[in-house]
């Protein structure tokens, strides 16, 4: 890893800090790729359960970054998994994106309950793989018994697992299977935005904690920059989502400073252990009820 970019298991570089674009809406959300990239950014994570991959096409025509010079990412929904539905599914992403081919592919959730789909899907994504319309694959959510479950039925081992991760919920036992198997991890809800959809579950969310405000003060830096720092200094890709032009500025401001090992320390010793969202083993089609549009 360096300061800018993770090296995936295939040689793939990852750009270490990224913009998500979850509950970005139509104009906001074409606003907030073309700010990003023109601003710096090389990593936009979309998805198509995200209902918005039209409007980050949009987006990245609007910045006039070529597309060699950044990295895209978009996600394949639960109701399209299977392994010609899953190709069918690659193919209306990109048509709404208005691009021929995606740097990474993730599926979006496991889904336990149909798991013969799952790795239907998955070896879709191998294929998509295989034929260079993809540059590296893997998945998001998915738990060490879904990951070793995977791997063992299929024959590339995922790039990345995109998780939820944040001060309050640190899964220490997923990162140590990542690393195990070579996954590099990404982590969604960053600065633990997922608090103000999912519920706060009781634990004080993270961008308002004594501990991280604290440090924030130390270094003269937003508490959303010592959390997006402490991710690189760990090792992780991050993709902060902002529809605001100055947060998204500030979010890609975490090069000039480091934090200290105790510093470090003090934020892991913040992990709760609950997740704001809900569990993956949790997930079905029917739990996440979502139709995806047709290109």
């Amino acid at each position: 890893m360096t300061e800018t970019s993770i090296s995936l298991n295939n040689g793939v570089q990852l750009p270490t800090l990224g913009l998500g674009v979850l509950q970005s809406e139509g104009g906001e959300a074409t606003a907030a790729v073309s700010t990003a990239l023109t601003a710096g950014y090389r990593l936009i994570d979309t998805a198509a359960a995200y209902f918005n991959e039209r409007e980050v096409g949009r987006g990245i025509r609007d910045a006039g970054v070529a597309r060699k010079d950044f990295f895209l990412t978009s996600k394949l929904w639960m109701t399209d998994y299977g392994f010609d539905s899953a190709l069918r599914a690659f193919d209306t992403s990109t048509t709404k994106l208005g691009v021929d081919t995606l740097d990474l592919y993730l599926l979006h959730w496991p889904w336990p309950a149909n798991w013969s789909a799952t790795i239907d899907a998955y070896r879709a994504a191998e294929r998509l793989l295989a034929e260079g319309r993809v540059r590296a694959i893997g998945v998001a959510n998915f738990k060490p018994e879904h990951l070793r479950a995977l791997v063992s039925q299929t024959d590339v081992v995922p790039a990345v697992n995109q998780i939820e991760l944040h001060p309050n919920f640190q899964q220490p036992e997923q990162l140590a299977v990542h690393r195990e198997l070579g996954i590099a991890t990404q982590a969604w809800s960053p600065i633990g935005g997922v608090y103000g959809w999912a519920g706060e579950n009781g634990a004080v969310p993270p961008l308002r904690n004594d501990v991280i405000l604290a440090i924030a003060e130390a270094h003269g830096r937003t508490p959303a920059q010592v959390i997006l720092r402490w991710h690189l200094q760990e090792g992780r890709s991050a993709i902060p989502k902002s529809v605001k032009p100055e947060r998204i500025a500030e979010n890609l401001d975490v090069f000039g400073f480091e934090l200290s090992a105790d510093e470090i320390g003090a934020i892991n010793a913040l992990d709760t252990g609950v997740r704001g969202a809900i569990d993956p083993d949790l997930v079905t089609s029917q739990a996440i009820d979502l139709t995806i549009d047709p290109a």
